[in-house]
């Protein structure tokens, strides 16, 4: 299934890059997710979602397998799964930026693979809430990491495919983060949507991984 999302951001492209290779400072803008370690170039962690007064908790990593800056292109392998084994889900996301006159235009197209009741939603619920979610994160992005006054991050994270030698082994680093508030389904979908996502709430391990997306 593909879902394709843009937007755009108010700061160059060589600040909007950096930006989003600083997965640790961008974590926090993610809607319900809460960033908890990484190992190497692995990042983990939970989204927490809520459909009415039912809150459920999923799984995921994300991974950077390409970060060419030639082309600003970034692609991440991301999978989630529902810790009560109603469906996994697994996607791979590519983003690519382009200088839109004083800012950057992100693409974002997204090869999304899953199974389960979630599979029942369809790409027009998955694509909506996708696009709604990918908002929330925009505005808290332009809010802190690209606002005019926020200096750009140095961008630490080296490209997959720069080096033939295998990373280095960190072992396990835990993130000491503040545990996210659950994404209000109900409220993001709206109207009849949020009625379909009533008897799926068990499905809903996607909109986590759609979140882990921009990650991210």
């Amino acid at each position: 299934m593909k879902i394709e999302d843009e937007f755009r951001v108010a700061v160059p492209v060589e600040q909007a890059w950096a930006v989003f290779l600083d997965v640790e400072g961008i974590a926090p803008c993610m809607p319900g997710a809460q960033l908890q370690e990484v190992e190497g170039d692995e990042y983990r962690g939970t989204v927490k979602v809520k459909v009415g007064p039912i809150t459920a908790q999923y799984k995921g990593a994300a991974r950077i397998i390409e970060a060419d800056e030639a082309v600003r292109r970034i692609v991440i392998k991301a999978d989630g799964r529902d810790t009560r084994g109603q469906g996994n889900a697994s996607a791979t996301i590519t983003a690519a930026l382009q200088p839109d006159g004083d800012g950057t235009k992100v693409s974002i197209d997204t090869d999304l693979n899953v199974t389960g009741k979630v599979a029942q939603f369809g790409r027009g619920v998955m694509a909506d809430v996708s696009a709604k979610l990918l908002a929330q994160f925009v505005q808290c992005l332009e809010s802190t990491k690209l606002s005019g006054d926020t200096p750009p991050p140095a961008a630490s994270t080296p490209s997959p495919q720069a080096s033939a030698e295998p990373a280095a082994d960190a072992g396990v680093r835990t993130i000491d983060a503040p545990e996210a508030e659950a994404v209000d389904l109900m409220k993001v979908a709206g109207g009849a949507v949020a009625k379909r996502l009533v008897p799926l709430v068990g499905a809903v391990v996607v909109i986590g991984l759609i979140i882990w997306l921009v990650l991210e």
